[in-house]
């Protein structure tokens, strides 16, 4: 760094630090403040170091890094002329948080820490605006990176989300099924407690598609699946497999129980009628009747790892597709 002599710039008045000192008050501070040039490249601190300076950019721009786990700097933010940093280290006596590299040539003015506590004993006044202005832009600070700290949350659990849905239906997918089903086996759930799976499959879907297209055939699947959503009980755990495949996991719950709960779903479904048109320009409307085929399949009766419930489940379930469709069939 090259330090030049002090040179006073309009953007010193504009700054938030001396946000609300009078002509007397600035010169006051300004006094203490020298002026230095850093070229591009050249950096300011560094992460870590102890801090006896705080500085404000009069000219050019600065980028911010934190150093990562792996040693790599990542860039944080860029700073723009009128804005101040360091000021943390010398009030709070703390390290630098940021390693502050010149993006292009830049100029800033210089605070030194025994000239800030200086100006703080000599003029108190002085001291508390200049304490409050920092204070308001450190709320500032906070506030945008809670923020950011929300919208990461938010993107976070949104991201999560679609991992685990169907996005058509909004119910789970098959991997977070075939994981719950997972864990109920290695946690080691199953053998003391009974785990029932119901594979299901909507009859004749293909002649829906056929006759209405592909949004009619989606509209069918939406609206089982709200029946599901409405009839799940607490602990269920109801999965859109792939088309109008469906399962649902019942956890502490026996064959006799399992088989009632598909057949409330099954008689629930048949009694909802999907209202579709006729044609895509057509007011005329159809009302279909959904009927749906359920295999049930229990552990550890039937199986002893979830490969096997899922296999034994869907073999129940062609059973009762091949025995009429509209039924529920128990595992042998």
């Amino acid at each position: 760094m090259t330090i030049l002599p002090p040179n006073l710039d309009p953007v010193l008045l504009q700054s938030p630090l001396f946000k609300g000192l009078s002509d007397l008050e600035y010169n006051a501070v300004s006094a203490f403040m020298e002026r230095r040039h850093v070229k591009a490249g050249d950096k300011v601190f560094s992460e870590g170091d102890h801090g006896e300076d705080m500085f404000m950019l009069l000219t050019g721009s600065l980028s911010a890094y934190r150093k990562q786990s792996d040693g790599s700097q990542r860039w944080m933010f860029d700073i723009s002329p009128g804005a101040f940093l360091g000021e943390m280290s010398i009030i709070a006596n703390e390290p630098r948080s940021a390693t502050i590299t010149a993006k292009v040539d830049a100029d800033l003015m210089v605070l030194q820490a025994i000239d800030f506590y200086r100006i703080i004993f000599d003029h108190p006044m002085i001291g508390v605006k200049l304490l409050n202005s920092i204070g308001a832009v450190q709320n500032g600070w906070f506030n945008q990176t809670s923020k950011h700290l929300r919208d990461l949350v938010q993107w976070g659990e949104t991201a999560r989300r679609r991992a685990i849905t169907d996005e058509l239906t909004g119910l789970y997918n098959w991997s977070f099924l075939e994981e719950s089903i997972k864990d109920r086996f290695k946690s080691g759930a199953v053998g003391t407690r009974k785990v029932s799976l119901i594979m299901m499959d909507l009859d004749k879907v293909h002649e829906i598609n056929n006759k209405y297209g592909n949004s009619g055939g989606d509209s069918v699947i939406i609206a089982v699946a709200e029946i599901l959503k409405n009839t799940g009980r607490p602990g269920d755990i109801s999965a859109r497999l792939s088309g109008d495949e469906f399962a649902i996991m019942l956890p502490d719950t026996e064959g006799k129980d399992a088989v009632a709960v598909a057949n409330n779903i099954r008689e629930k479904i048949s009694a909802k009628p999907v209202i579709l048109p006729r044609s895509p320009l057509s007011s005329e409307t159809d009302k279909l009747v959904i009927r749906t085929s359920m295999g049930v399949a229990v552990a550890p009766q039937h199986a002893g790892n979830e490969r096997d419930l899922v296999f034994v489940a869907d073999a129940a379930l062609r059973k009762a597709k091949n025995q009429g469709r509209d039924r529920v069939e128990l595992a042998d």
